[in-house]
């Protein structure tokens, strides 16, 4: 099982940027998605979940300004991120729980900076 993350880049601040991460291999479960971030010197810190009913959960930091979403039928989980901040900058990791244990995609950059 493998979890390949996309989208990542260089934005200016208010600026906006959608992450993709699709899971693939062997499956037959997957319960809940979600991505988290880590910044330099920073632990890593939970973005937000979705689970596979599609109920989402997100850090009070980025409340209002993502919006996690998952297709089913693709083993695909999307993060549409609009208004960011430089503090939003961090390497941005995909995570799944995938038949009953926990995978994490490489991670994706996003620089906000002008």
């Amino acid at each position: 099982v493998q979890l390949q993350a996309s989208g990542g880049g260089l934005v200016q601040p208010g600026g906006s940027l959608r992450l993709s991460c699709t899971a693939s291999g062997s499956i037959f479960s997957i319960n809940t998605m979600g991505w988290y971030r880590q910044a330099p010197g920073k632990q890593r810190e939970l973005v937000a979940t979705i689970t596979s009913s599609g109920s989402p959960t997100y850090a009070d930091s980025v409340k209002g300004r993502y919006t996690i979403s998952r297709d089913n039928a693709k083993n695909l989980v999307s993060l549409q991120m609009i208004s960011l901040k430089p503090e939003d900058a961090a390497d941005y990791y995909c995570y799944g729980r995938i038949n009953f244990r926990d995978y994490w995609g490489q991670g994706t950059l996003v620089t906000v900076s002008s």
